[in-house]
């Protein structure tokens, strides 16, 4: 049984997982080398570390400065472990750098299950700037775990991190001998601005590709998490007790909605809009409406929740 716990970074105490003495991390041999001790079968990858107590800080803390560390603390006792370890690794590749996995076997590593309070494996937490982000419990299949890391990956350009992880281990055995399909060049302009933190490029960018393709999903998707970003870096403080004390305040009712999703409380953001939906009229209706359209695009068309809301949509609408 998975479980969502996304949200903005927390606090958890990591001061006592020190930088090791030994090997450089990522080096041939040593402990968060990939393929050293504590790997698994079916997680290994250009980007891919086994990390232990020793190097967590450099393997972990400090790469997460970069590029967003998503960490996943599993035990070879969990039949479910391997699996998800291999979706993992395998999106690890085909996103190519925008986080690196890093994989802390909780039996050979129990004081850092005890720092972030592990009780049931697998777990993944992502690290951003050396500040956890908790993500999901249980086993999930790819497109779930898809849908958590690009929101992740909004979640991280919002803090203001942009680059990329460097390939650290070696890559995947392919079981079919094929090469891995280039990324799509129809999206570099785009995908490089939101890299390099030019929101309003990227914003252009997918923007240009709609005017030439109106039907593309995955510029629709891009151009939905990058206008979400924006819209939520510079969030009046009083926003929410404005949104608490008049629900037909559409302007605050939809940007606590914004924060809402960036946090991971997709239900409540849904919630709030349809809401919102509910208590107005007229043009004010129809901006609530296109707004949570907009979020759907973000969290994803085939995500149970986005199907549930859609439903409920309809309903307060006829």
């Amino acid at each position: 049984m998975s479980q969502s716990n996304f949200s903005r970074p927390g606090a958890i105490d990591l001061s006592g997982l020190r930088k090791p003495a030994g090997a450089a991390p990522g080096a041939p041999g040593a402990p968060g080398a990939a393929g050293g001790p504590g790997a698994s079968a079916g997680a290994a990858g250009a980007y891919v570390l086994n990390v232990t107590e020793a190097n967590f800080q450099t393997d972990v803390i400090e790469r997460s400065l970069q590029a967003p560390v998503v960490v996943e603390l599993w035990s070879p006792r969990s039949q479910g472990s391997n699996a998800l370890g291999a979706v993992l690794a395998q999106l690890s590749t085909e996103y190519a750098g925008k986080f690196l996995l890093a994989r802390i076997d909780v039996d050979a590593n129990p004081q850092v299950a005890q720092a972030f309070g592990v009780q049931a494996v697998p777990v993944v937490i992502a690290i951003l700037r050396g500040q956890p982000v908790p993500l999901f419990q249980g086993v999930l299949g790819e497109p779930e775990v898809r849908q958590y890391l690009d929101q992740l990956l909004t979640v991280a350009v919002a803090n203001g991190i942009t680059g990329r992880a460097e390939p650290v281990g070696q890559a995947a055995p392919d079981a079919d001998s094929e090469e891995e399909p280039p990324p799509n060049p129809r999206y570099e302009k785009a995908e490089n601005a939101v890299a390099e933190g030019d929101l309003d490029g990227a914003i252009a960018a997918y923007e240009e590709l709609l005017k030439e393709t109106p039907a593309d999903a995955e510029a629709k998707s891009g151009l939905a998490r990058v206008q979400l970003v924006r819209r939520t870096q510079d969030v009046p403080a009083d926003v929410r007790a404005r949104a608490a004390d008049n629900p037909t305040d559409v302007e605050a009712q939809m940007l606590v909605a914004d924060v809402d999703l960036m946090g991971g409380h997709v239900d409540d953001a849904f919630a709030r809009l349809i809401s919102t939906v509910q208590a107005t009229s007229g043009d004010e209706r129809n901006t609530v409406r296109l707004h949570l359209l907009e979020l759907f695009e973000v969290v994803g068309a085939d995500d149970d929740r986005v199907v549930k809301a859609r439903r409920r949509l309809m309903s307060a609408l006829f």
